[in-house]
């Protein structure tokens, strides 16, 4: 155990080991591929599921994220919509639908409607949402009149929301991505999220779903986190070997 412990990087002294970025958090991404040409893209969903949450009161979010350009490749920003365990709220429950217009200034946090959803904190980002462990949950993400619309479904009970719109420019999606950002202890209990059915929609009404996704692994994370496949989708899991490789490719399940 010891020697396992030394090779994922584990403080010999036995205390929790955190990541070295400047807020403390664990990022690891599958970027999506062969998606890019044609029609511009004007909206993307994934389903997400949380198969083992996590033990800890440490945040945790798992997102689907995209960057809003438009015909001359002007970015307007970026934005994630996703899940959070996240102690502020009830049940550890919650969703996001924020961003900002320059990601390298966290200042610039993206304006947006108010939304219908509570939020025990008061965070016009962050909203109550009681998601359940082995739940199937559709992120959405999509163009509306001035803005873009993050919404989220229980694909089991068929039970939509609309968590708001963000008011900004750009007629087209770029840059999407889904990833886990963890801020526990490298060590803690492990948690398992499973991305599937990864799909854009053209402004044409085609359909395109990536045919593999890229990951990245920073090397400021914990170097347990790892990404696999199963019959259905992609899995992150956390507090694992890593048996995944920073720039390899995988394949979309059923191609």
């Amino acid at each position: 155990m010891g020697f396992f412990r030394r090779l994922l990087g584990f403080e010999s002294s036995g205390l929790p080991m955190r990541p070295s970025t400047s807020n403390g958090s664990s990022a690891f991404h599958l970027w999506w591929h062969d998606i890019e040409g044609g029609s511009p893209i004007v909206a993307a969903a994934a389903t997400l599921e949380i198969l083992q949450r996590p033990t800890t009161d440490d945040l945790y979010f798992w997102a689907m994220q995209a960057s809003f350009t438009d015909a001359t490749r002007r970015n307007y920003g970026s934005a994630h919509l996703g899940l959070q365990w996240n102690q502020r709220f009830p049940g550890n429950g919650a969703v996001n639908w924020g961003g900002y217009s320059d990601v390298s200034n966290f200042g610039s946090i993206l304006p947006g409607s108010v939304s219908q959803l509570p939020s025990t904190p008061n965070d016009p980002n962050t909203r109550d949402y009681p998601w359940m462990e082995g739940g199937s949950y559709r992120l959405r993400i999509s163009r509306v009149g001035d803005g873009w619309r993050g919404e989220v479904t229980d694909v089991r009970s068929g039970e939509h929301a609309v968590v708001r719109d963000l008011h900004l420019p750009g007629d087209r999606l770029t840059g999407l991505v889904v990833w886990a950002e963890v801020f526990a202890p490298c060590q803690a209990s492990t948690s398992v999220a499973r991305w599937s059915a990864l799909t854009a929609e053209r402004a044409d009404g085609s359909h395109v779903r990536p045919r593999s996704v890229g990951l990245s692994f920073p090397v400021e994370g914990c170097p347990n986190n790892d990404t696999t496949v199963d019959d259905v989708g992609f899995l992150q899991v956390t507090c694992t070997e890593r048996r995944s490789r920073d720039g390899a490719s995988l394949a979309t399940p059923g191609g």
